[in-house]
């Protein structure tokens, strides 16, 4: 399939322009700015729940309340990762006018949250685990610097990758420092078309480290972004913590996150990624996008996102 000098001529290029997407050039993330649009005013919220107890108390519970009150907030996909039946509609605290889509897929697999589902009619996709702690404020704040970057992931938990000079391999840190090359997914906004990257370009052997491990998607999502626009991420925000402790039958468990084997993990899938993709296309960055006034000795009525201060 044929396509135009304009594509082949504006960055990324045609190699990235797939036509089996979308043959309209306003449908891909790259070309707003050039022809003078901007991506669509909604976005979708995809949830990837694996934790069967939702009650009030619940986080993915008081995500998606906080979700609700976003006035960007098109719709909302959960993706229920469980062997009993998700919760009904009206369990959800959603104004009635959100749709809310419920999936539970027989085949479970943690690669499912960035298949190029139909649901997901906006340009801009939320991906959330559900034990995110975002306010509305955060949510649209992250959006409206989206729509600034509609090419780039962007969302708040950031992470580096370095050289390691003794083992002779890539390393993973979640160290707080000033640069950062990846945003992780667990919050973060970027365009659907990587949806369907991720699907349906990347090698089979990457998607296999993926499925077996059930970890890393998220770091095989900032390679293929950062791989096709050869630019990093951006952070929002200087919050550190942005997840709730999880519970199961109302007993606290750690997060996956927190424990060694799952760090171990994802040094394993770097070093197998930049195999896959033969070089390491991660870039770094020590950009951060905080809102007007933030955090200034001003009045607090000066602001737009006044909650934000007290987080």
């Amino acid at each position: 399939m044929s396509r135009s000098s304009f594509v082949w001529n504006t960055p990324p290029g045609a190699f990235s322009v797939l036509p089996e997407f979308s043959q309209d050039v306003s449908s891909f993330p790259f070309f707003y700015g050039s022809l003078g649009l901007a991506p669509s005013e909604q976005f979708t919220a995809v949830i990837y729940v694996t934790n069967c107890v939702v009650i009030s108390s619940s986080p993915v519970y008081k995500l998606v309340r906080n979700l609700g009150k976003s006035q960007f907030l098109g719709k909302i996909l959960i993706l229920w990762n469980c062997d009993t039946p998700p919760p009904p509609r009206s369990r959800w605290p959603v104004p009635a006018q959100v749709p809310i889509i419920l999936k539970q897929e027989e085949v479970k697999t943690i690669s499912a949250r960035f298949y190029p589902w139909e649901d997901i009619s906006t340009d801009a996709v939320l991906s959330l685990d559900e034990d995110a702690m975002l306010s509305d404020e955060e949510i649209n704040l992250s959006y409206s610097v989206w729509r600034s970057f509609p090419d780039r992931i962007v969302g708040f938990p950031a992470r580096n990758h370095y050289w390691d000079e003794a083992h002779m391999r890539w390393g993973y840190t979640s160290k707080w420092t000033n640069d950062y090359s990846m945003i992780l997914t667990g919050a973060a906004f970027y365009h659907r078309y990587y949806n369907y990257l991720y699907t349906n370009t990347l090698n089979e052997a990457l998607h296999k480290v993926v499925d077996q491990s059930q970890n890393c998607e998220d770091l095989l999502m900032n390679f293929l972004v950062s791989h096709v626009t050869k630019l990093p991420p951006i952070k929002v925000t200087q919050r550190k913590q942005y997840k709730e402790s999880m519970s199961s039958n109302f007993v606290s468990k750690q997060s996956p996150w927190l424990q060694s084997a799952h760090f171990a993990q994802r040094q394993t899938c770097m070093n197998a990624f930049v195999e896959g993709f033969g070089y390491m296309p991660l870039v770094r960055s020590n950009l951060r996008l905080d809102p007007v006034l933030f955090k200034d000795p001003v009045s607090n009525l000066r602001k737009k996102y006044r909650k934000m201060e007290k987080l």
